[in-house]
């Protein structure tokens, strides 16, 4: 389902569904993160959701966002992530040990050309969200930037993922079709 007309990327909250038909099969990307053939098949097989928290801190106001990645029902992450660029540890049972960092950004910051494609005015507009992730124990990197895009003429929420390996570059195109606020 298209995402609601008065959505930007100021406020991504809600109840997101990967479109697997229009999304880039990510078997090879999960394999180059070092994630296992069960898993990636259970993966593969499943109904990914996610369920975003977005808002600004309370505290700081730093603007956060919160997602809650399940498998067709089942627990999956839980990834937090403060726009400040701040470098952040996390730890879970599907990327491992990770480092990141997310903040906001304007097309023309973004560091690759092929993450820069296809986003709607309204994302161009109020800021890309970037995020970037290092996983030392296996050597990769993953660059996300996310807003939304019209794919197969509905606009939608979209990430575009490069990851790089010592030995690969994996570009990739994630759709999520929207569900219900949160």
């Amino acid at each position: 389902m298209a995402a609601p007309a008065d959505m930007t990327t100021k406020n991504i909250g809600g109840v997101w569904v990967m479109n697997k038909s229009l999304s880039d099969d990510t078997d090879d990307l999960l394999a180059a993160q070092n994630i296992g053939w069960v898993l990636r098949r259970g993966i593969g097989m499943a109904t990914i959701t996610l369920t975003i928290k977005h808002f600004a801190d309370p505290d700081t106001s730093a603007e956060r966002i919160i997602v809650n990645q399940s498998l067709s029902g089942l627990n999956g992450t839980v990834e937090e992530r403060t726009l400040d660029w701040a470098e952040r540890p996390r730890e879970d049972y599907v990327f491992g040990k990770v480092i990141g960092k997310t903040r906001r950004i304007n097309l023309s910051e973004i560091p690759d050309e092929k993450l820069k494609e296809g986003w709607t005015e309204d994302s161009i507009e109020h800021g890309l969200i970037y995020s970037h992730v290092v996983n030392s124990t296996y050597q990769w990197t993953a660059e996300q930037i996310w807003g939304f895009m019209i794919v197969d003429g509905v606009r939608r929420h979209a990430r575009r993922v490069k990851l790089t390996t010592p030995k690969v570059r994996l570009d990739k195109v994630l759709v999520y079709d929207w569900t219900k606020s949160n």
